[in-house]
């Protein structure tokens, strides 16, 4: 039995799922998976740290935010992926 796992980002840090890739382009051309995909630059909010930086970020969890594409620390849990950022790595939120 897979047991529940909760993340606490430390200081100005936030944890990102990132949002999927399509496997389609726009033209309607459907991917292999060995193509090279570019990294994704958009992700959802899932855990703030408690630092002041973020306090006053205005992150909120939730938020879809852009980053920086080869920002962070990769990991995953529970066959899901996410990225630790520093505060200073999100670049915008997508309201």
């Amino acid at each position: 039995m897979a047991k529940k796992v909760s993340i606490k980002p430390l200081g100005d840090r936030v944890v990102i799922e990132a949002v999927k890739e399509t496997e389609k382009t726009k033209s309607g051309i459907i991917l292999p998976e060995t193509v090279d995909k570019e990294k994704p630059a958009e992700g959802i909010v899932v855990a703030l740290g408690g630092g002041e930086k973020i306090k006053k970020s205005g992150l909120k969890k939730g938020n879809r935010v852009v980053f920086e594409k080869y920002s962070g620390t990769d990991f995953k849990v529970g066959g899901a992926e996410y990225k630790i950022l520093k505060e200073d790595e999100v670049l915008a939120i997508l309201e």
